[in-house]
């Protein structure tokens, strides 16, 4: 039974706790003070009573105690006395020389704790005294951390550890362990045990045991052990706080010690088991549940330390000699190898080796996992110690380094032979390592590793080793084939290394290869499609780059035409490897193209085909062949159709041919095509032929069961319409682009002989009416989908040929002919129940069944209605646009986790139309979606009619607004829109509702509203922009929610308001809109709208606080009213009429007495709201139309004079309740809000400005409100930089500042009032200083105030006099100082950089302007020196470096012409040098690379001349920029997409286009064109990059390769090393091929 580790001495008299030995004065005795005093006056024998037997342990320990902490007891050498007996004490116990209790044991431990943790003992040994810790000691701890690994410690394993910490805490204590290098390996290895163990114990199984053994105590728990189970989870964190000090100790003496030999072996004996074990469990996944109270950078510190101590010790240089003699095969006649008696050679491998295969270390299942996950790391220590040979070694070094990985792999036990690597080719035995998963991952990343270190030379392994590593590598290949394991991704990704280390590898197993990984591989779960998919795309991709593909197809084919022994095999081509495929097609030559057609052709017909054509015999041959035959069909079917398949995709992706194609290649390609045309006449024929057997050999009264098609028959019938299909599509191709191609189609040429009729009608017609299908074939979507989609294609293209024959156009019969052709690709039947699920399509024909037909066939008619739309009738037109909106209705379905990005689903396909620029080019069919719309929101409006209300428009009998109405004729007549009109100022005025709708009702008009919203409204005609403004107008009026009849604009009533005010606001952009306003008048639409506006704000429930979406509401009320304004001024539409009516209404009375009224009510407030902004945004669009004409300029100026007088006493009204405007202001919860309030005192301001300013006889300003301009002035600079403030409120304050001090310049006379000026103007500098430095404010709110503070800036230095801009530039230079950086004042610098950057930017006097850009260069050198001294600071990069870097960009954006020392520009570039680009997030590296790149852009446009001075420090920092994004976006597996792979493709962009600017200006790169080159294939040659990311960067390449000259290429080929060059000549023979010949075809039409 274990003890309770509590510290009982502590409590006892004597007893003291931890750490306070070294506080004498501090002393927390608990005996009476007369004892202390005893024990001073025998302080002289202190020394006998120790070690005197008839004292008591108990008191020994509390004269021990005395007198460490007392300063009267002076006994020679005290500590190491004192420390001497507490060991030697401990040590006799633990030799059972003497026996005492628990307590005295546990109380010299935590004596010993405390004495060597003591404060005092440390000041001892730093006055230069020696205190050290007894051998025997050291010892005693190792053996009690022993009993503890092993379940069983003395004392609480805390205490031993917290002991351990002290003595290596003190380098005095420390020596006995770091003296001794023996033990310093044993204490380290029964630490790493330790802690192995306390991981293990917090695993379920090691509880259960726990809790077993706690059951079976028949002692009673005490309280002190409940005390020490709250206590459990201490050791855990202490032990690794602890080992972590242990391993750092162990490196240091480990580095010091002198022979390697002695430390390989003890660390090979001692170490590397219990080190692998914890590496593995601080690692592993499965642990993490079991580690969590472990800190993650503790866990990260106690990692690193392992490996460099495996490292160091395992691997050293001097060892290198023992690996080679042991790994490289033995030499003949190599001499003596030593004399008889000595001791033989070290092995490493060996030693090393069999300890890590060893399973007594651990617990058994954990050895397996342990191995494999070391191996990997061993083989990575050896390649980074031993595999960086140069010259004359690098060969033997990779050699050695292949020999190591040989000797790895058998460990795994995979059955490969690494010892005796032979030149015979065996068959593996089968093999069956514990765990296949974790075997192939450890044999993926030792492939990876040797792939990655470049130790296969193919050469150099053939010339001189005789194929030694490409026989090992067949092995290994062909132990994963035999045991092919297809569920494991790593599997695949093994395949995938082997294949990129030399396709040699894989290719005599390639067909048994291509069955077990791609043709019979069962659908699995995604990551293992994923790993598949990359795999089968590196495999066409590596023989597309070695011209092999045919050989490739070759056995793919034959893999296909296998028997197959399951029924159905899964599909052959997915979306991401019929990608691939596209791309390799591309990449090869057309001769290779068309090779691989005719092996697919040639296989269909010598191995598909004749079990297809096979005669059953009669009934009795059926009978002995067992439906042998009919399997046989079936299962050649299913071949032929992945076959034609295959063959489509290849067609699909070949190059076509053009007059340019060598004749041989036409020839073939013709050769091809027939061969194909009698395939497919071939397939065809066999179905009316067996249409025909079946029909005579059938009985009459079996004819009803035989008339379904069996499965292979629909197979071999798709297959033949599909190969149909794409004969079809190439043979026009062909023919369009190449004059030498002669198309000859059979099914066109048996009509010849016909001469009433086109052979392309004739067959055309043959498609409409089924004719070339038997009649049991006949295809339905349910029944055989893809045959309907593809006689849907085939019907496509014959209306394309048709159409491109103007003789056939001209017949009588055509149009007719070409309308039944559309009619039935539309197949209104088929689309008659809309969208059903959310089924999503790939794409590809191949997968195309009865689930995704609805999607394919929508696709096809909504992707070819420009080339149908014509012959549409009505009907089918009117049910497009019904399909189109009802699928956009259901639109808002959520896309499924699973689904993959680039699928088309009938929704997605739906928005895609209504967003295209295409659909409003189709007025019909536009016209028909906007008037089915139109149509729908009647109907629901009609279903919620009030009896009480009933409005004449919804209740009108006519047909045109019927729900059952062809949306082809207008929704509405001229009577219905009259009565539309009437309907609307009806409600307006009376404020009645004449319809009331449910939620879900309201609900489905906002779902219509937002389609509407997704139209362009230029497309809509004048008839249907009228009719659907008007409708929405008299929703807006006239209806309203059910839940708002107790709570009008309630949360969701409010949206939905705004939501309509802001399609009718969108509605107005309309080309036609003027249509609108010969129904109604624009100040009537106006007038209408505020009224019903003041009645939903009037019953709205009072609340506390205004809720975001009654702002929301209020906002689009007055994006409303501002744009309606705009288009009456813009179109000259009656304005003063217009405008007038509306002021006139504004300033009415009524609404006079409603804004003066006091705002007793929440609901009273909110009308007064709605009529501020109301006025506010009136007076706004008036304002921003000033200056137009001098009569429009007069009729503006009068309205403003009205609004203005009615908007100042309304402000005033609306804060008197506040009792003072800084409450209103300050109050977060005001009823108007603070940035509102801030808006319409500042539009005020303007419109009383605007007003006056053309009175020109007024020299003298007076303004009407001058006092409440002043409170709020005095106010906002009180407040704005005090305390945090919203955005809002801030960019407003800021907009009133800039009016009010011009308003302030234009009243006062300088000479009288001059100082009132220059007051304000100082106050206004500081307060924006202050809020610009304030530290709520972030970088990014204070990047939203720059627009603001730029205006502000504008206003105050606009008429600056010398003194003025003087204290501004002294601000300026007082922020840019670098000790306020390092103080950590970055915020105060940032304002300075802030104001530099706006203030270049501002119109100045003249003679401010010179002295800004006089001083420009000082101010350029301190940013750069700011930017150098904050780029050591990664925090500071986005908060602080790049906003200096924008400034700096912005600085020298605006001194072209005016910086005239390039020596400063070049600082600027020093600057850009020290940014950093490495380990950084997105987000940061995105701004940084920006921030670079806007930099050198800005130089290399405003300062050319600069860069012929400074081209290569320019090129450096431009190298920089490539050199990251090549690190950034190079492949990383599955994190290749997500919203940060779109960052690495935007710098990659912006890499291209500043290789453009340097191509464009190549007079400053004369000489460095082929160095920039040379500079990107280096960094190339080391990664491989994205291809969206490869694509940009290559096309920048190019622009510098065309200044390149023959000579700089020849040198380039001559001074690069090998794998680079390689790189180079695969970039240039691209250049030469793609970009070159493109732009000598430009040049042509270039002037």
């Amino acid at each position: 039974m274990r003890r309770s580790s509590t510290r009982r001495i502590a409590s006892s008299p004597g007893g003291q706790q931890k750490g306070s030995l070294g506080a004498p004065g501090k002393t927390t005795w608990t005996g009476p003070a007369l004892i202390y005093k005893a024990m001073a006056a025998i302080y002289s024998g202190i020394h006998l009573k120790l070690k005197s037997p008839q004292t008591s342990w108990e008191d020994r320990l509390k004269l021990a105690r005395f007198a460490w902490i007392s300063s009267q007891c002076l006994l020679p050498n005290k500590e190491q006395v004192l420390l001497d007996w507490c060991a030697h004490a401990l040590t006799v116990w633990h030799n059972k020389k003497v026996v005492f209790s628990q307590d005295v044991l546990e109380g010299l431990w935590c004596y010993l704790d405390e004495v060597v943790h003591s404060r005092k003992l440390h000041l001892y040994v730093k006055e230069g005294k020696t205190v050290t810790l007894r051998l025997n000691m050291a010892q005693l701890l190792l053996d009690h951390l022993q009993d503890c690994t092993q379940g069983r410690p003395p004392v609480c394993l805390s205490t031993i550890v917290s002991v351990c910490q002290g003595i290596l805490s003190s380098p005095a204590l420390s020596s006995v362990f770091t003296t001794k290098y023996e033990l310093m390996v044993t204490l380290l290895a029964k630490f790493c045990l330790s802690a192995c163990r306390e991981i293990q114990k917090q695993s379920p199984k090691e509880r259960q045991n726990d809790a077993k053994r706690e059951h079976l105590q028949t002692e009673p728990a005490t309280s002190l052990e409940i005390i020490d189970e709250s206590k459990k989870t201490i050791p855990s964190a202490l032990l690794f706080e602890v080992l972590l000090q242990v391993l750092s100790c162990y490196l240091s003496v480990q580095r010091q010690q002198a022979n390697p030999n002695r430390v390989f072996t003890l660390v090979t004996n001692q170490l590397i088991q219990p080190l692998v074990l914890l590496r593995y469990l601080l690692t592993s996944q499965d642990f993490v549940p079991y580690t969590h109270h472990i800190r993650q950078p503790l866990r990260r510190d106690v990692r690193i330390k392992i490996d460099s101590i495996l490292q160091l010790a395992l691997f050293p240089s001097e060892q290198l000699a023992s690996y080679k003699a042991e790994l490289f095969p033995p030499k003949e006649n190599s001499g003596k190898r030593g004399s008889a008696g000595t001791k033989g050679p070290l092995k490493p491998v060996t030693a090393l080796l069999s300890k890590l295969n060893a399973q007594d270390y651990c617990d058994l299942s954990l050895c397996y996992p342990v191995k494999s996950d070391t191996l990997p790391l061993i083989f990575r220590f050896f390649l980074e110690s031993y595999g960086k040979g140069k010259g004359e070694n690098e060969e033997e070094q990779r050699m050695l380094c292949f020999y190591f990985l040989a000797r790895l792999v058998p460990i795994l036990d995979l059955q490969v032979d690494g010892r005796s690597v032979s030149h015979e080719q065996k068959s593996p035995a089968s093999c069956s390592p514990q765990s296949w998963n974790q075997a192939l991952q450890a044999l993926e990343s030792l492939l990876s590793q040797a792939l990655s270190a470049d130790i296969y030379n193919i050469a150099a392994d053939r010339i001189r080793h005789g194929d030694l590593q490409l026989i090992f590598y067949r092995t290994v290949a062909q132990t994963l084939l035999n045991e092919a394991q297809p569920s494991i991704p790593s599997w695949y990704r093994c395949l995938k290394v082997l294949l990129n280390l030399n396709h040699l590898i894989l290719e005599p197993d390639l067909e048994q290869l291509l069955s077990s990984a791609w043709v019979d591989a069962e659908n699995m779960e995604a990551h293992v499609q994923r790993a598949r998919q990359l795999m089968v795309c590196s495999l066409l991709q590596t023989y597309t780059k070695l011209r092999q593909l045919p050989h490739l197809f070759s056995s793919l084919l034959s893999v296909i035409c296998r028997p197959v022994l399951v029924e159905r095999r899964p599909p052959l081509l997915s979306e991401g490897i019929s990608a691939s495929l596209r791309t390799c097609l591309l990449d090869s030559s057309p001769f290779q193209v068309l090779e691989i057609s005719s092996l697919v052709l040639q296989n269909i017909t010598t191995h598909l085909q004749p079990d297809l054509v096979s005669e059953e015999g009669d009934g009795e041959a059926m009978e002995v062949d067992g439906g042998h035959g009919h399997m046989r069909k079936e299962a050649a079917s299913l071949k032929l159709s992945s076959l034609c398949q295959l063959l489509h995709v290849v067609l699909f992706n070949l190059k076509t041919l053009d007059n340019s194609s060598p004749v041989l290649l036409v020839r073939r390609s013709k050769g091809f095509m027939e061969e194909m045309q009698q395939t497919i006449k071939d397939l065809l024929n066999l179905s009316l032929k067996l249409n025909v057997t079946s029909a005579q050999r059938t009985p009459k009264k079996g004819k009803k069961k035989e008339l379904k098609a069996s499965l292979w028959e629909q197979k071999t019938q798709e297959a033949a319409l599909l190969l149909r299909y794409t004969w079809v599509e190439v043979d026009v191709l062909f023919h369009i682009h190449c004059s030498k191609y002669t198309s000859v189609d059979s099914f066109l040429m048996a009509t010849e002989d016909d001469a009433e009729a086109s052979p392309l009608l004739t067959h055309l017609e043959t498609l409409l009416s089924g004719a070339i299908l038997p009649a049991r074939l006949h295809p339905s979507p349910s029944c055989s989908p893809m045959n309907c989609l593809l006689l849907k294609l085939l019907t496509l293209q014959q209306m394309k040929r048709v159409l491109l024959d103007n003789a056939i156009l001209g017949e009588s019969n055509t149009t007719a002919q070409l309308k039944r052709a559309v009619q039935f690709i539309v197949a209104k039947s088929e689309l008659e129940g809309g969208p059903v699920g959310e089924h999503v399509w790939d794409g590809q024909i191949a997968s195309v069944n009865g689930s995704t037909y609805p999607v394919a066939h929508w696709y096809i008619v909504v992707s070819n209605l420009p080339l149908i739309v014509l012959y549409l009738s009505e009907e089918d037109a009117s049910h497009i646009a019904h399909v189109l909106v009802g699928s956009l209705i259901h639109g808002d379905v959520e896309r499924a986790k699973d689904q993959p990005p680039d699928s088309l689903s009938f929704s997605s396909i739906s928005s895609q139309l209504a967003l295209s620029k295409v659909f409003p080019e189709l007025p019909s069919l536009f016209s028909a979606t906007v008037r089915s719309i139109a149509q729908r929101i009647v109907s629901v409006l009609r279903s919620g009619c009030t009896p009480k209300a009933c409005s004449s428009f919804l209740m009108k009998k006519t047909g045109s607004v019927s729900s059952d109405i062809n949306v082809c004729q207008p929704v509405f007549s001229p009577l219905i829109i009259e009565a539309l009109v009437k309907d609307i100022s009806a409600s307006s005025k009376a404020g009645e509702m004449f319809v009331l709708l449910t939620d879900t009702k309201t609900k489905e008009l906002l779902n219509l509203i937002q389609i509407l919203t997704n139209l362009n409204p230029d497309g809509m005609n004048s008839e249907d922009l009228s009719s659907i403004f008007l409708l929405l107008i008299f929703m807006f009026t006239s209806m309203q929610p059910e839940q708002t009849v107790v709570e009008p604009l309630e949360s969701g009533a409010a949206l939905f308001f705004g939501k309509l005010l802001r399609t009718l606001t969108y509605l107005l952009k309309g080309n036609n809109f003027q249509s609108v306003l010969k129904h109604i008048h624009g100040g009537t639409v106006l007038q209408t709208v505020l009224s019903s506006l003041l009645r939903h704000s009037s019953c709205r429930k009072p609340t506390a606080t205004i809720h975001s979406d009654w702002l929301d509401f209020v906002s689009a009320a007055q994006g409303f009213i501002e744009s309606l304004v705009q288009l009456i001024i813009t179109r000259n539409s009656s304005v003063r009429l217009n405008l007038d009516q509306f002021a006139s209404y504004l300033t009415s009375k009524e609404m006079v007495s409603r804004q003066n009224e006091l705002p007793s009510s929440g609901a009273s407030m909110l009308s007064v709201h709605l009529l501020l902004a109301s006025l506010t945004s009136f007076s706004q669009a008036m304002m921003s139309n000033l200056g137009r004409s001098k009569a429009i300029d007069q009729t503006l100026t009068e309205i403003l004079r009205k609004t203005t007088s009615v908007l100042g006493p309304a402000v005033e009204s609306a804060l008197k309740p506040q009792s003072a405007f800084f409450e209103a202001v300050t109050e977060p919860a005001s009823a108007l809000g603070q940035a509102f309030v801030v808006e319409v005192v500042t539009v005020m301001l303007q419109s009383e400005l605007a007003s006056m300013s053309l009175q020109l006889e007024n020299k003298q300003i007076t303004l009407t409100h001058m006092s409440l301009y002043q409170t709020f002035c005095q106010q906002i600079l009180r407040e704005m930089s005090s305390a945090p403030r919203p955005m809002d409120f801030l960019v407003c304050s800021l907009h009133f500042l800039s009016a009010f001090y011009k308003a302030t310049e234009r009243r006062v006379e300088e000479k009288e009032k001059g100082e009132e000026l220059e007051e304000l103007y100082v106050e206004i500098i500081q307060n924006v200083n202050r809020l610009l430095t304030a530290p709520w404010l972030s970088t990014t709110d204070a990047g939203k105030l720059e627009p603001a503070v730029q205006e502000l800036l504008h206003h105050l230095v606009e008429k600056n006099t010398t003194s003025q801009f003087n204290m501004l530039l002294l601000m300026i230079r007082d922020g840019l100082d670098v000790r306020k950086l390092r103080a950590g004042n970055w915020k105060e610098v940032l304002s300075a950089v802030i104001t530099v950057k706006l203030l270049s930017s501002c119109q100045l006097p003249e003679s401010c302007s010179k002295a800004l850009w006089l001083i420009a260069p000082q101010i350029i050198s301190a940013m750069g020196f700011l930017v150098r001294s904050s780029s050591l600071d990664p925090s500071l990069t986005l908060p602080f470096t790049v906003p200096m870097v924008t400034s700096l960009t912005a600085l020298l954006r605006q001194g072209e012409g005016l910086i005239a020392n390039p020596q400063h520009v070049i600082l600027v570039l020093g600057a850009l040098q020290s940014l950093p680009l490495d380990h950084l997030s997105p987000t940061v590296y995105n701004a940084s690379f920006l921030a670079i790149h806007e930099a050198l852009f800005a130089i290399i446009k405003c300062h050319r001349q600069v860069i012929s001075k400074a081209a290569p420090s320019f090129l450096n920092v431009f190298y920089r920029l490539v050199a990251s994004i090549m690190q950034e976006g190079r492949q990383r597996g599955d994190t290749d997409s997500g919203v940060d792979s779109d960052v690495y493709l935007q710098c990659s962009r912006l890499t291209e286009r500043m290789y453009s600017h340097i191509a464009a200006t190549p007079e400053s790169f004369t000489a460095l064109p082929a160095f920039m080159v040379a500079q990107y294939v280096t960094e190339l040659q080391k990664v491989t990059l994205r291809p969206d990311v490869k694509l940009h960067l290559t096309e920048g390449i190019y622009c510098i390769m065309d200044l390149c000259m023959e000579q700089d290429i020849k040198f380039l080929r001559a001074s690069l090393h090998t794998g680079v060059r390689e790189v180079f000549n695969e970039l240039h023979s691209n250049y030469i091929h793609y970009h070159k010949t493109q732009r000598q075809g430009e040049d042509k039409y270039t002037v």
